[in-house]
């Protein structure tokens, strides 16, 4: 039987996905596995890594009182009833594939800030029955994420974890979602739709928080008083269960958080400033789950992304009309030219468009701002300029929009030094890493690369028109 209060209102809540826990301590475990033994036929219980399920097993048995139907090498119970629980892990991005077609009528992911978005996707796609009348859900437990690349779930739960949300939800309140040209969109309510001519359901979401205070069996431990001795931000996450609390920045991430927070802070507070637009940074969706992304720039204000997914931008001409439509005041547009970028920089050039082929892979000579540091290449050069541009320390006026996509893709990137100078991790680096491609970040790298106007009515001489200088600090 379920505690009294969150955990019982999760155990009965109607929505298709859960997210329940916040701190630690709250029966979170306990939940998916009583869910699994008492709710739902057959059930998959995953986390992250093979190694940490031994201790939801051992759970199982303790309840259970025996290890009876336990099969240890596929990782699957038989229980009485006809009941079938399955553990399952995807430690590397690609692992998920190996559950491929395997229904569940239940899907729950312990530590759901452990998974990589594209791995919970993929699963939750054969959360499903052929049993008329089983009830399909997927519940997820966890703390707040403590790196950059288990941010998505505040996206996904957005209304309830998301501080800059515009329409907050409250605890166990159901709000509706659909994807629509590949995004998820909040809409009114369970009803289907038509949208270019497919027929689409929406699904609820809802989020229910808990704590140690909610356990009996943990308050009476003194498993309260260990939470409230880590160090912060550790102790807000794990006792409070504070979304909002700060997760700690890898020792090698190329631009540390709080100069992001800071310049999207600068354009709460800022009025857009009247001069030209100086530069639209473009990065061209590569295929699968990418997106094509505009980033416009004034100067040192960049104005709100446009961000299309690649479906929607197949080719070149596609993306050239995309620029087209956003471009403004004969701003140079500074494109990564791998892959399909080529074809829209081409496109851009035929129809006498000032455009800038930016190739990551090539050469840098240029130094930081000490003069002593060197780059392996020009992407090294880009990515490090935004880095100075936003130092404090610099008295930096950058002011970027206050989207948690476009911090998450900045605070992505790693960085190494080699004997030839600084390297920066590689797109497809940070792909396999954090499951997603760091887009809105690129483009507005791109954005940021200084390139002088075209002097009007030249063929190709350029002069310095609000030319922008990463260095003028």
């Amino acid at each position: 039987m379920p505690l009294r209060g969150p955990q019982t209102e999760a155990y009965n809540s109607p929505a298709d996905f859960l997210f329940y826990g916040g701190a630690a301590g709250g029966g979170k475990t306990d939940l998916i596995i009583g869910l699994a033994l008492s709710e739902h036929m057959r059930s998959g219980i995953f986390r992250r890594e093979y190694r940490q399920l031994q201790a939801i097993v051992d759970r199982t048995i303790e309840i259970l009182g025996s290890r009876d139907g336990y099969n240890d090498q596929k990782k699957i119970w038989t229980l009485p009833g006809g009941r079938w629980l399955q553990f399952g892990a995807c430690q590397h991005l690609g692992d998920e594939r190996s559950f491929q077609g395997q229904p569940h009528d239940l899907k729950a992911f312990d530590e759901i800030a452990h998974f990589l978005e594209p791995q919970f996707r993929f699963l939750c796609g054969w959360n499903r029955t052929t049993e008329m009348g089983r009830r399909c859900r997927v519940v997820c437990t966890g703390n707040p994420p403590t790196d950059a690349e288990g941010e998505w779930v505040v996206r996904f739960w957005a209304p309830w974890l998301d501080r800059d949300y515009p329409h907050p939800a409250l605890p166990g309140e159901l709000r509706w979602f659909a994807v629509i040209d590949g995004e998820d969109t909040e809409v009114a309510g369970p009803e289907p739709f038509e949208h270019g001519g497919e027929v689409i359901t929406p699904k609820s979401r809802t989020f229910i928080p808990s704590s140690v205070e909610d356990n009996p069996f943990l308050t009476a431990t003194g498993y309260k008083a260990m939470l409230q001795a880590l160090p912060e931000p550790l102790r807000s996450q794990m006792l409070k269960g504070d979304f909002r609390a700060g997760s700690e920045d890898d020792p090698w991430q190329v631009i540390p958080t709080a100069w992001v927070l800071a310049a999207q802070a600068r354009w709460k507070n800022s009025i857009k400033p009247k001069g030209p637009m100086d530069a639209l940074g473009v990065d061209v969706a590569r295929g699968g789950a990418a997106a094509t992304v505009l980033s416009p720039r004034y100067g040192d204000w960049f104005a709100e992304q446009v961000v299309q997914p690649g479906t929607a931008t197949p080719d070149g001409p596609a993306v050239a009309a995309l620029v087209m439509a956003a471009l403004r005041d004969a701003a140079p547009v500074q494109i990564d030219v791998i892959g399909v970028g080529a074809s829209v920089l081409d496109h851009l050039r035929g129809n006498n468009v000032h455009s800038v082929g930016l190739n990551g892979a090539e050469a840098s000579r240029a130094t930081d701002r000490s003069g002593r540091l060197r780059f392996a290449n020009k992407r090294a050069e880009w990515w490090w300029a935004m880095r100075e541009a936003l130092d404090p320390d610099y008295g930096s006026e950058i002011a970027l929009p206050p989207d948690r996509a476009l911090r998450v893709d900045l605070c992505a990137p790693r960085w190494k030094l080699l004997a030839r100078g600084v390297q920066v991790e590689a797109k497809e680096d940070i792909v396999k890493r954090i499951g997603r491609s760091p887009d809105r970040g690129d483009a507005a790298v791109n954005a940021l690369i200084a390139t002088a106007k075209r002097t009007h009515g030249s063929k190709g001489a350029e002069r310095a028109l609000s030319a922008y200088d990463p260095h003028k600090w």
